[in-house]
């Protein structure tokens, strides 16, 4: 008794290291807190000692503590002189002291003296329970801490460390030297250290002094305890404490978030570069190089650290957040590649072919070869090449000779027919649609619904249901959609059914889909309300966010995959039901695919729509001439419309204006019309101004395999390329334009393409489209673009071009010449027409062909065909 008191009290008897090994060796063999009354086996054991409680001073004149005593049958005595009871043993009582003050001369004199001390609370706990008078071996006011073990880390000042131990022992609290899981709180004055790490890692609640003090002002109140949840945490050790950041490559709404956020959890912030600072967080995705070497004391960490201490209420460990360089060595090899120049015209162009072939090859992800046809097919001189009157014997023997497999060439792949294009586009989006919904899983469901989470659950169980809801049954059916399509695509012929596949599924879409999508404003509102209310499930979205698999989206983003799944589906199932003949049982299939994803589209709510976007797509059909009916859609909305210039030969040629577009999920390119002289009237006779644009070709943004950043040279300026891979093309295609708008900032409209582009193949990762390029290795020049010379020469090629289309009969549409021969010739000539066109006799060969009709072909293009009225006149 005497040397567990010795701890408590003076400076010479109250280091911190010995009342640690004695509290640890007391809870190991003795019980701290135990009962005056014992059992039955140590009362044979010890002899036999009448307990008498002493109520001293205020507690002898205290109602409430007489009363409660006599309800547990303790008999007390009322003294103002603790002298008389205090001095000296006495075998025959075990006296009890109540005191109210433990910082007065009674509580000195008592315990020097080695006397039992507790206070009113107590007494009045034990009464309320129906219990003796708990025995401890230290002076015990109140049951404030009873049952807490605390370890101290950080501290420097022992005097204060005295202070802080005597009050929890006057609690009824124990103290540990080294923390283990017998600790159920941690004091810190410090985010760092080996006991901190501990305490993070096994979830133990890490406060301040301050709620050792907190708790000591409420000892009197009996049914108070320190260890209740809402109480404790007001005084958790925020997870900045004692820290000061900056933050490097964050945008300017982003930083000040940021900061506020830091001042919320204890901490400091100053500018980048400020000796004072001892972390700056780095945006790893936009800063490649620091601007100077960080000293030692400071921790260059990336965002996920800051975040991950938020979610986690404390201060992370920064050896695993460290921000490294991120040097790719597949980029430098591209890189190095896009260098290489040849002077061959040829070697140029088949360097430009393997650069664009390489700068596709990271977004091929299909793992099924091409088809491959009969090898006669291969290898054998086509019939038109045969009746072709420039294939001289001279130069069939060679063509002959060079269609002969070559040891030393690479194996040719066969053409793939626009079926399986478009049959393996609809597997690959559908495979990165289902990879993102695996990461909604496992990156944001999974770790919400854990058990045992540091710091308690983040989100409720009906937030969790609400925000996530079918997600589970969606992912479930396009997993067994994606496997099934794989299985065809591996044994892939022609006749293979598509539209069965979607069929197969469409009782489960039906099912899983609308639930929720008619949901999905309740979940988004649930996930924004949560954000802002609860800073931990803010911080847990952030750190997702800047994960690779996020792509750098919310969640919101990703959840809302679903709702544009679908139309996407449709589209691509009516794609490959264009390349599908009319004699393949497949057609009829892939129309009631499309019918019955239109059945699930329908319980999309119509009030979503945008009207002010569909009014856009309108604007843009009635200035684009010959703009295709099918741009307008329900679910299509226009994005962002770009002026540039044309830079190589295709899809319109070099010089030429041309107008971008951006649809949310295609692209429309047109350029500028040449002059116009006419203008159009409306059948109630209203002029209205000619298109100002003509139609090149709509695109959808599933054929981009790349976005091409052109870097800024002498003879390249503001330029950017796209690499694209229509379904009847075997190679990729350059698309090159120039930005004419200075209201454009190509940055922020090439991020805006590449997001939605990643949209429509349902990638998540939008940055891996676009590559910072050299624009020589491309061939891509802006140089006198705008010179008289150059305008010039675009302006003879142009007038060319109309002489050559106004002298050229192998303009004139071949069937509709063909349909005049058979109708107005004789049977025999009939035949022998026909015989003619099923050996793809050309339009030169019909040409030589006298008939009657000849002189009525004329009159016949005017009325039927006005665009080439003139041309056939001339020809006649």
């Amino acid at each position: 008794m005497a040397d567990s008191s010795i701890l408590t009290l003076g400076t010479a008897r109250s280091l911190l290291v010995d009342s640690s090994v004695c509290d640890s060796r007391i809870a190991e063999t003795t019980k701290d807190h135990v009962f005056l009354g014992m059992g039955c086996d140590d009362e044979d054991m010890l002899p036999k000692v009448e307990t008498r409680v002493v109520l001293v001073g205020d507690a002898g004149r205290n109602g409430a503590l007489v009363k409660a005593l006599q309800d547990i049958n303790t008999p007390c005595i009322i003294t103002d002189n603790v002298q008389e009871f205090g001095d000296g043993e006495n075998t025959e009582f075990e006296t009890v002291f109540v005191l109210t003050n433990f910082d007065s001369p009674d509580y000195n004199y008592l315990y020097k003296r080695d006397n039992r001390i507790i206070g009113p609370p107590v007494v009045l706990h034990c009464a309320a329970k129906e219990e003796p008078l708990q025995f401890s071996c230290r002076p015990l006011y109140s049951t404030t801490m009873l049952n807490l073990s605390l370890c101290f880390t950080g501290f420097r000042d022992k005097d204060e460390m005295k202070n802080l131990v005597n009050l929890v022992h006057h609690m009824g609290g124990t103290i540990r030297k080294d923390f283990s899981t017998k600790v159920t709180h941690l004091i810190a004055y410090a985010t760092h250290g080996e006991k901190y790490r501990l305490a993070v890692c096994m979830g133990t609640p890490i406060l301040t002094p301050a709620w050792i003090h907190k708790a000591w002002e409420r000892r009197d109140d009996v049914s108070f305890h320190a260890g209740e949840e809402e109480f404790r945490t007001e005084y958790k050790v925020p997870p900045f404490q004692d820290c000061i950041l900056s933050f490097l490559g964050f945008s300017d709404e982003e930083k000040a978030n940021m900061e506020e956020r830091t001042l919320k959890h204890g901490g400091k912030y100053l500018e980048v570069g400020d000796e004072r600072c001892t972390h700056m967080v780095v945006e790893e995705n936009s800063v490649k190089e620091l601007p100077f070497l960080p000293a030692k004391k400071l921790f260059a960490v990336k965002q996920e650290w800051f975040w991950g201490s938020i979610q986690m209420d404390a201060r992370a460990g920064e050896s695993m957040y460290l921000y490294e360089k991120n040097d790719s060595p597949a980029m430098k090899k591209a890189v190095s590649l896009l260098s290489l120049t040849t002077p061959n015209s040829n070697r140029k162009r088949r360097r430009l072919r393997d650069t664009l072939a390489q700068l596709t090859k990271e977004t091929e992800i299909s793992p099924f070869p091409p088809p491959r046809k009969r090898p006669s097919a291969e290898h054998n001189l086509s019939m038109a090449s045969l009746l072709d009157i420039s294939n001289t014997p001279d130069t069939c023997k060679a063509l002959a000779e060079s269609s002969k497999p070559s040891k030393s060439s690479t194996p040719v792949l066969s053409k793939q027919s626009a079926r399986w294009q478009v049959s393996k586009e609809l597997y690959q989006t559908e495979s990165n649609y289902v990879d993102i919904l695996s990461t909604i899983l496992q990156l944001f469901k999974l770790p919400l619904e854990k058990e045992g989470q540091v710091g308690g659950p983040i989100l409720a169980q009906e937030e969790m249901k609400t925000i996530f809801g079918c997600i589970p049954d969606i992912h479930e059916v396009h997993t067994r959609i994606k496997t099934d399509l794989e299985e065809l695509l591996t044994d892939w012929s022609e006749d293979k059914s598509v539209g069965n596949v979607i069929l197969k599924y469409s009782k489960e879409l039906v099912k899983a889909y609308p639930p929720f999508v008619n949901f999905f404003e309740m979940s988004k509102d649930t996930i924004v309300r949560c954000e802002k209310q609860k800073p931990r499930f803010h911080a847990f979205l952030k750190i997702n966010q800047s994960k690779p698999e996020c792509g750098r989206q919310t969640l919101v983003e990703l959840l809302i995959r679903p709702v544009q799944r679908l139309p996407s589906v449709a589209l691509l199932l009516n794609d490959i039901k264009k390349h599908t003949s009319d004699d393949n049982p497949d057609k009829i299939t892939l129309e009631k695919a499309i019918e019955s994803l239109k059945e699930v589209m329908t319980h999309i709510n119509e009030d979503k729509r945008k009207t002010e976007g569909q009014k856009q797509i309108f604007d843009v059909v009635y200035e684009v001439d010959g703009c295709p009916a099918n741009l307008l859609s329900s679910h299509r909305s226009l994005v962002h419309r770009v002026e540039t210039i044309a830079l190589g030969d295709q899809p319109c040629d070099r010089g030429e204006n041309v107008t971008l577009f951006l649809f949310n999920d295609c692209l429309e390119i047109a350029r500028k019309r040449h002059k116009v002289i006419n203008t159009f009237k409306s059948p109630l006779g209203q002029t209205r101004p000619p298109p100002p644009l003509k139609h090149i070709t709509l695109m959808p943004l599933s054929q981009i395999r790349r976005v091409l950043d052109l870097q800024d040279t002498e003879e390249c300026v503001n330029a950017f390329a796209l690499v694209v891979r229509p379904p009847t093309e075997q190679e990729n295609l350059l698309f090159s334009f120039q930005l004419t708008g200075e209201e454009t900032v190509k940055s922020s409209w090439l991020r805006t393409l590449c997001r939605h582009v990643a949209n429509t193949i349902c990638k998540a990762d939008a940055e891996d489209l676009i590559q910072c390029t050299d624009p020589d290795s491309l061939q891509v020049s802006t140089k006198d673009m705008d010179s008289t010379l150059s305008k010039a020469s675009r302006a003879i090629k142009k007038t060319s071009k109309k002489v050559t289309r106004a002298f050229s009969f192998t303009k004139t549409p071949k069937r509709v010449i063909q349909r005049a021969f058979m109708a107005n010739g004789t049977p025999d000539e009939k035949s022998q027409r026909l015989s003619c066109e099923n050996h793809n006799c050309s339009s030169a060969t019909l040409a030589a062909h006298h008939s009657p009709s000849m002189v009525n072909l004329s009159s016949m293009f005017e009325r039927k065909y006005h665009t080439f009225s003139r041309s056939s006149t001339h020809l006649f």
